[in-house]
């Protein structure tokens, strides 16, 4: 403040030279920081112009767990402001309640709205993961509809298990001893899974030889890229995007195959639908009519289903491969826990007339008799969930449970990773690993979904909650039953920072057989 008057003093007697000029601003600058700390000093470092950023890329090494001490430090919360022009503020919580409000009790006034939606428009257009309103609504109501059939149920599960057995298994069979990056091919097996019963395709990803699929290869670029737009104001990646530079210029190529390789698919099976008996969710869609706003029945259009399609492999790839790396990095780390689930899997083997090295699961199996197992993965995915952080927009002015005013457009940014670290909702042990927090008396018994909502709450939960724990038990009993898997020594195992909480460095292990019996 001294310095400040001085300057006014020298300002007044003509005496202000350039480098006064500096040196107020920046004791201007340096005053409302100051002035901004001691406003809000529980929370992060808001800086002028550039709002909550360089505090944010201070910490994006380290940002989940960054992100977990300043709300625990801020008493669950807190106000955030993005960089001047860029339109983002709000807060950003890890609060059930809050939670809860936004997701259900007036789900209405947070959809996922305009800043989230133009964002990832491009890729996934208007598919169910990436719309709001009656376009989702409907959306919902099909793909619920379909996959909870007894036949889509059916045809999942067997091409589920026939992927395991012919690819998976053959695969890790080859990398037997040798230093393997398992999250890479569980991203394969996923992919892989999720097009042949969505889409009723093999595109092949899964394979000794571990090809290159362009496909493959432009989707997780284009969902690497459509991440980029998150961290970079809307008037510059507009700006690269109408001039096709950088990065936007590498997200247009990336999402033109993607979209050329779902019309295709969606051309082939309108084409084939008369002749062909097949029972993937694509087909079933194809064939769904719904009422539109006239109460006509109509169907599905080309693009509505093409962005379905792409929706449903984004979700149904990224999430359970993420999931199942993390789930085996914690049992490598727990051997107590690794031991619990092979007591447990040799119980439901000691029934099979078949050798353990042959078994392929039943789905009553998986689903009954393996309590356990369900434990731990839901545990892993609490302490690491695939979609860390989730956003919505606030339609009207509105007020949270715990007294936080919310302005209309600003955005809500809830931590699913950070809510997992608060005591005050898990308890002392919540850093813990520790799958018995799942169970009592030997039974699995599920928590408020508020608390723990890595598969989404309220009417937005996820459709495919069902298919991915099958999935997920499937996989990881095959390979336990089968294979230790050891952490490759030294190896280090971080989170990324993008739309799914992948393994930064991938998960390097090395495979060592069960003996037989």
């Amino acid at each position: 403040m001294f310095t400040f008057t001085l300057m006014l003093t020298q300002f007044q007697a003509h005496e202000f030279t350039f480098s006064d000029l500096l040196i107020l601003i920046m004791s201007l600058f340096i005053s409302s920081c100051l002035l901004q700390k001691m406003k809000n000093k529980d929370c992060p470092m808001i800086w002028p112009v550039m709002g909550i950023i360089p505090t944010w890329v201070f910490h994006i090494n380290d940002g989940y767990h960054w992100l977990t001490k300043s709300l625990i430090t801020a008493g669950g919360s807190f106000r955030y402001q993005g960089m001047w022009m860029g339109r983002l503020h709000g807060i950003i919580t890890a609060d059930p309640s809050s939670v809860e409000y936004i997701l259900k009790t007036n789900f209405k006034n947070f959809p996922k709205g305009k800043y989230y939606r133009e964002r990832f428009f491009d890729l996934l257009g208007d598919g169910i993961f990436n719309a709001d309103g009656a376009t989702w609504k409907e959306q919902r109501r099909a793909a619920t509809a379909e996959m909870h059939t007894s036949s889509f149920s059916e045809y999942s599960f067997r091409s589920m298990q026939d992927l395991v057995a012919r690819k998976l298994l053959e695969v890790l069979k080859e990398a037997v001893g040798r230093p393997v990056d398992l999250q890479e091919i569980l991203l394969r097996f996923t992919f892989d899974n999720i097009c042949v019963a969505a889409l009723g395709v093999d595109p092949g990803c899964l394979a000794v030889e571990m090809p290159e699929v362009s496909f493959a290869k432009a989707f997780e670029e284009a969902t690497e890229l459509t991440m980029m737009r998150f961290m970079t104001p809307p008037f510059v990646w507009k700006t690269m995007k109408a001039l096709k530079l950088g990065f936007e210029k590498r997200l247009e190529l990336a999402v033109k195959i993607v979209h050329e390789f779902a019309d295709n698919i969606v051309a082939e099976r309108k084409v084939a639908l008369c002749r062909e008996d097949k029972r993937d969710l694509l087909t079933r869609l194809v064939k769904n009519e719904y009422l539109d706003e006239q109460g006509k029945k109509v169907h599905f259009t080309n693009k509505i289903l093409r962005d379905f399609c792409v929706s449903f492999i984004l979700a149904g790839r990224d999430t359970s491969s993420v999931g199942l790396a993390w789930f085996f990095w914690l049992v490598h780390l727990n051997p107590k826990v690794e031991h619990a689930i092979l007591e447990e899997l040799k119980e439901v083997m000691s029934n099979q007339t078949y050798d353990s090295h042959d078994v392929v699961f039943t789905s009553d199996e998986l689903v009954k008799k393996m309590m356990y197992l369900h434990a731990a993965i839901s545990e892993s995915l609490r302490l690491f969930p695939p979609v860390a952080v989730d956003l919505k927009e606030v339609i009207e002015d509105d007020v949270l449970p715990n007294g936080t005013r919310l302005d209309k457009g600003s955005r809500v940014i809830y931590s699913i990773f950070s809510m997992a670290r608060r005591e005050s909702i898990w308890g002392e042990d919540c850093l813990e690993f520790k799958p018995e927090r799942w169970l009592k008396d030997g039974k699995f018994v599920n928590v408020n979904s508020f608390k723990y909502p890595v598969f989404n709450a309220g009417p937005r939960l996820c459709v495919g909650k069902k298919f991915a724990f099958l999935q997920m038990k499937m996989v990881a009993a095959a390979i336990l039953s089968r294979y230790r898997v050891k952490v490759v020594e030294g190896h280090a195992v971080v989170p990324k920072i993008t739309t799914t909480l992948y393994m930064k460095h991938g998960l390097m292990v090395i495979l060592e057989p069960r003996p037989k019996g």
